[in-house]
């Protein structure tokens, strides 16, 4: 039996028509959650006046910005298959993913346009967002326009808003993401609905996500992250999301007193400290802060200390949807570097290379299950048959120990463990080395 997650902007759209879903930092643009649906609806009339039909995917690349949402939420309308592309990769590195997965259209932004309109594939269509870069405009309180014009504006004036099913399948798939893998070649993480719903549950529990609750969105939208952590999490739970195009300290810190939870990788957490107005800035609003990626350095973790700031390490993959484990604020700095414990849906192992389980303080591989992970690779049944056991758990690659309070901690790439006299080396991590993986 599936979760499934019903039409999340028209059910927002009813319980709180007139709350901000999103805001724009750079214009001051603001949607309402009945903007939200209605231009999602429309775009769901558009994609499918373009010939979108139930199972076709539709390519994405851009940076951050509403519209991305609204074009995830239209797919979801019609049953398609959204695909974020990654916009640091040049074209010749983004046709083998267009290959792949076979998109019937390629949505697209002007700051990547040039590269976008490079992605030609017989019956291939292409969607332009915008005639050219975001102009600054005043502030809306319903559903005003990004720029003046675009063919995306354009065809969203004249669409009408496109009326479908009010629960989405658990099982279905609702986007890919591409992961290189091993091989270099391209490689999709399927995500579904299902997985969306647990992950707004999990990131609930875990930083206290609630109505009213603001939040900043500003990491890469190709990657789950940018999605899941944690934006649509405050969108189910009728919050309002802050969009920058990618990080900037100044207007993080300008925004640091309207927000309630902050989650960030350690690069952004460094940065900030590094900006000369850290040390006197306001953080008192943030409620929640959670890191990703890496574990926060200990001198990152008493930096903010000093401020009053707990920072919570979590680990995740994107099989994982992303967020499979997050510290408490208890932890936060008795137990540096803990990934603390495993989510409520989540079940763990950490095992030996004969899949046996290990003893507490013990390393050995993370393995997880439970029914917020992938079902697997898109078009890649081999590929899913040696990420899964038999009985459905996930080999993540990753080495893990735990503690004796439950506490678990990541040491890095199994296949990154260096050898020495037939002793693998998995010490605990130190200021210099996060991963834990040093030479003996």
């Amino acid at each position: 039996m599936s979760v499934d997650l019903v039409d999340i902007t028209a059910k927002r759209a009813a319980l709180t028509p007139h709350v901000v879903a999103f805001e724009d930092a750079l214009t001051g643009r603001t949607l309402t959650y009945a903007a939200l649906d209605d231009r999602a609806s429309r775009a769901a009339f558009v994609l499918a006046d373009l010939g979108v039909k139930r199972g076709d995917r539709v390519a994405i690349l851009c940076r951050n910005r509403i519209e991305f949402f609204e074009i995830m939420f239209a797919c979801a309308k019609l049953s398609a298959i959204l695909v974020p592309l990654n916009w640091r990769s040049p074209a010749a590195e983004l046709a083998p993913v267009l290959d792949d997965c076979t998109p019937a259209l390629l949505v697209f932004g002007a700051e990547d346009a040039v590269t976008a309109l490079a992605l030609k594939r017989e019956g291939l269509k292409h969607l332009a967002l915008d005639y050219g870069p975001p102009a600054s405009s005043p502030a809306s309180t319903g559903g005003g326009r990004r720029d003046a014009g675009g063919p995306y504006e354009s065809a969203l004036s004249t669409a009408s808003p496109l009326r479908t099913e009010t629960r989405w399948n658990g099982n279905d798939t609702w986007f890919l993401c591409y992961t290189s893998g091993t091989t270099g070649k391209p490689k999709a993480v399927i995500q579904t609905y299902q997985m969306s719903a647990v992950n707004a549950f999990h990131v609930t529990q875990a930083f206290g996500v609630h109505a009213g609750d603001h939040t900043l969105n500003f990491l890469p939208l190709f990657h789950t992250a940018g999605i899941q952590l944690v934006t649509m999490p405050t969108l189910i739970a009728g919050g309002t999301v802050t969009i920058m195009p990618g990080f900037d300290e100044e207007r993080a810190f300008a925004l640091m007193p309207n927000l309630d939870v902050f989650f960030a990788v350690p690069a952004v957490y460094q940065q900030l400290t590094l900006h000369p107005e850290f040390e006197n800035a306001d953080l008192s609003r943030v409620r929640a802060w959670g890191c990703g990626g890496a574990p926060l350095s200990d001198v990152l973790v008493e930096r903010y200390a000093a401020k009053g700031v707990r920072v919570c390490n979590g680990y995740g993959m994107t099989e994982t949807g992303p967020t499979a484990f997050v510290a408490a604020p208890e932890d936060a700095l008795t137990k540096i570097g803990s990934v603390g414990k495993p989510q409520m849906l989540l079940d763990v192992r950490i095992v030996d290379d004969q899949g046996r389980d290990v003893g507490e303080g013990e390393s050995g591989e993370i393995w997880m299950r439970g029914a917020g992970l992938t079902p697997g690779y898109w078009n890649r049944p081999e590929e899913t048959a040696k990420a899964f056991t038999a009985d459905g758990w996930l080999k993540s690659g990753d080495v893990g120990r735990r503690d004796a309070d439950g506490c678990y901690y990541v040491a890095g790439r199994i296949k990154d463990m260096y050898i020495s006299g037939a002793r693998t080396c998995t010490r605990p991590r130190s200021r210099t080395c996060w991963r834990g993986i040093r030479r003996c």
